[in-house]
């Protein structure tokens, strides 16, 4: 009887923890299903960064989220404004042309590495270099060393007579959907302004960057004007022709003609665009591009069910006075689920 009735404890025993294991794998499945429905109701926010700057160029503070407007599609949305971390790491690519002429900008680009310092010197920035012409290769992965990032720029060397700038901005723009999501993304392109040579498909990168929260600042260089320039100065006595270029003119009004790539990346991902065409303004472009990384206001919306493709957005200020606003001004949505 003693024995039976151990067998019959025994059993309530091994019911009992059965019932606790059942009772905690519903736990976990609740929970489980709790924050796949919580991700799936924060599936549609669309972050937009954005830079208010004043009409002398600098960065306004002390905004909120009541003093934006985003329209999507044209239809005004709720907008919300996140507090963006103190000291929130960022990886950047800078992509470089060495193409073309692009060799005779070198000598301009000399302060690079020295800007970068202060980024990667504080242990919050992890830079890349990606080189392009006619083909795009990575020049030196990420890295947080400043003698690294040095060595990479002191070793550009010319390339060929290739300007893909299409594709260069295709290939970061998928490096930097690889680091992690909590990290601001930059994409420092310096470029001329003409694409020569990319296989990429327009609206394949159209439709990349809008689905991408990567930041696009760009320094552009004009060939011609910087031809200009060295000719003036002499430092180009190899290009020079013995008699007048009379066709010069009118190519330069052809260059004028076509469409600026740089400039048009640059303003659908809500980043800056500028122009150098010496190694002084290239400087005093890169400390803009320095003061103004850490100084956006990090909105959101949340579309109701957008509808699949691409979303024209306009983000401006209640009361701009002198003030502009640069946002991104597209999305990429998949569409309702």
């Amino acid at each position: 009887m003693k024995c039976c009735a151990k067998t019959r404890i025994a059993r309530r025993d091994s019911l009992a923890r059965a019932g606790i294991h059942l009772l905690l794998l519903a736990m976990f499945a609740g929970v489980a299903i709790s924050q796949e429905t919580t991700l799936h109701t924060q599936s549609n926010v669309v972050l937009i960064p954005a830079l208010v700057k004043s009409a002398q160029g600098e960065a306004v503070y002390g905004l909120g989220a009541k003093d934006f407007i985003v329209e999507d599609d044209g239809e005004e949305q709720t907008v919300h404004l996140d507090e963006v971390a103190e000291g929130q790491p960022v990886s950047m690519v800078i992509a470089i042309q060495r193409g073309r002429r692009a060799n005779y900008e070198f000598p301009r680009m000399r302060g690079l590495s020295v800007m970068l310092d202060p980024l990667v010197a504080e242990g919050r920035g992890a830079v890349a270099i990606v080189e392009f012409d006619s083909q795009v290769q990575t020049a030196q992965n990420f890295t947080g060393s400043s003698d690294k990032i040095a060595w990479t720029m002191k070793e550009l060397e010319p390339g060929d007579g290739g300007a893909a700038i299409l594709d260069a901005v295709d290939y970061s723009v998928k490096m930097l959907e690889q680091v992690p999501k909590e990290r601001q993304r930059v994409l420092l392109l310096i470029s001329e302004t003409r694409d020569h040579g990319s296989a990429a498909k327009v609206e394949d990168v159209v439709a990349e960057i809008g689905q991408s929260s990567t930041a696009v600042y760009a320094l552009a260089f004009s060939p011609s004007r910087s031809n200009i320039l060295d000719t003036m100065r002499g430092n180009n006595k190899n290009e020079m022709n013995p008699s007048p270029d009379l066709l010069a003119p009118l190519l330069m009004a052809a260059e004028a003609m076509k469409k600026n790539m740089p400039k048009t990346v640059a303003s659908m991902t809500g980043g800056e665009y500028e122009m150098f065409a010496t190694g002084k303004n290239f400087d005093l472009r890169m400390i803009d591009f320095s003061n103004h990384l850490h100084s956006r206001y990090l909105l959101n919306i949340e579309p109701r069910s957008p509808h699949a493709g691409l979303h024209q957005l306009r983000v401006r200020l209640r009361d701009a006075g002198d003030r502009t606003v640069l946002a991104r001004s597209s999305y990429w949505a998949a569409g309702a689920k």
